[in-house]
């Protein structure tokens, strides 16, 4: 009954949705949990969850599924304590599920949900950039409405064309490429201004190394081409050598976490090794390292404070990654780290909460979307079923 309740309200906005999704466009759109077990968030002291999304509406028959690709994310655990906070005060009922990173696992969850009343289906996919994962999802969906956030569920413009064709879904996220150019630029003019003092074996260049998190996400593809590109046009603005990758028999230029998770672990492990074969005594040091994300810089400074450095007292590596969570601005404020790029998990969980706010008043995702007026957010051009959280750069100034 829930179901076909929150059905016919998308009828009567149906039509509205088709014509307002998305056209042509080329703007472009991580588990160590053993179980993957889900935790249930019922919002049972909504009077005492503070701030809530928007003006609270009568939400006794919608039930709201959250579904998250991993549950270690140091950012992703970001958006999911806000969204809990912003859900408790809509009063809706909403259940987390956590997929161990393995995508097959999400889509059984996924069906179980449904099976269990679920009506509001709010999903962070396991595999990022793939259209067929986003299309199976919704098909298992039929006419329940899919708020897809946070990991890209397509590339070069197919996410547009599946939220095209599927008016019950929206996406909410970031404008990919953003993030790496912040990043670069920051490195670029942070390098300039302290080059001599960056290149320890003084040979003029900067070796760097580059910690990628998943190698099919759309997001660790640009940040890892931007970080580097924009990196590299500041430097030559400025008279100076680009930037030179430490391995020159690494003909990628980065290190990848194999399992896809964006791990502190992985970084570290990747550096540890590193610095067996490039280092000051070989005179070879990697003197910068760029991170995909804060987990993984964290993993690098870690490794970089084994051998000494990043130290008050020391030489400091410079490190910079994307996220700007606690742990890194901490790490930033102790100096042990450069600079980050912030990725709003306040303004992401706000965004998705809105929208379950909108879609259980009776509003087609895309008017949804359409309704929400904050300057963190700005519709995708061409495509008004996508909403992007902006970025901004941190240094902790």
């Amino acid at each position: 009954m829930k179901r076909k309740l929150l059905g016919l309200m998308l009828c009567a906005v149906m039509t509205t949705a088709l014509l307002a999704g998305c056209g042509a466009s080329n703007a472009p759109s991580t588990d160590n949990s053993a179980s993957g077990a889900s935790s249930t968030d019922n919002a049972s002291n909504a009077a005492d969850a503070g701030d809530s999304a928007g003006s609270q509406v009568s939400s006794s028959d919608t039930k709201v599924t959250v579904f998250w690709y991993e549950e270690s994310d140091v950012y992703l655990s970001s958006v999911r304590t806000a969204l809990n906070k912003e859900l408790d005060g809509l009063g809706v009922e909403y259940d987390n599920q956590f997929a161990a990173n393995d995508q097959s696992k999400q889509i059984d969850q996924i069906k179980t949900a449904i099976a269990g009343g679920s009506n509001l289906l709010v999903v962070n996919v396991v595999t990022s950039g793939a259209p067929d994962t986003a299309e199976d999802i919704i098909a298992a969906a039929g006419d329940i409405p899919v708020i897809f956030f946070n990991r890209a569920i397509g590339t070069d413009g197919s996410d547009e064309t599946v939220l095209a064709a599927n008016p019950t879904s929206c996406f909410i996220g970031t404008d990919a490429p953003e993030a790496g150019h912040m990043q670069g630029k920051m490195i670029g003019e942070y390098v300039v201004a302290n080059y001599d003092d960056i290149d320890i074996n003084g040979d003029g260049v900067i070796s760097y190394a580059l910690m990628k998190g998943d190698e099919a996400n759309i997001e660790a593809i640009y940040r890892t081409q931007y970080g580097v590109e924009d990196a590299n046009a500041v430097l030559t603005a400025a008279g100076k050598p680009e930037l030179k990758y430490f391995d020159e028999s690494n003909a990628d230029g980065y290190q990848v976490d194999q399992a896809g998770a964006w791990s502190a672990q992985a970084a570290k492990e990747y550096m540890d090794t590193n610095l067996v074969s490039f280092n000051e005594s070989s005179n070879n040091m990697i003197e910068l390292v760029i991170c995909n994300n804060d987990g993984m810089a964290e993993g690098v400074i870690a490794s970089l404070q084994g051998k000494g450095y990043n130290k008050e007292g020391g030489h400091t590596v410079p490190v910079f990654g994307v996220d700007a969570t606690e742990n890194a601005k901490a790490l930033i404020a102790d100096g042990a780290m450069t600079g980050t790029v912030k990725q709003d998990a306040e303004g992401m969980a706000s965004a998705i909460a809105q929208s379950v706010n909108g879609i259980s008043a009776g509003s087609a995702p895309v008017d949804a979307l359409a309704s929400l007026s904050d300057s963190r957010f700005s519709i995708a051009p061409g495509c008004a079923s996508k909403l992007f959280v902006a970025y901004a750069p941190y240094t902790g100034e």
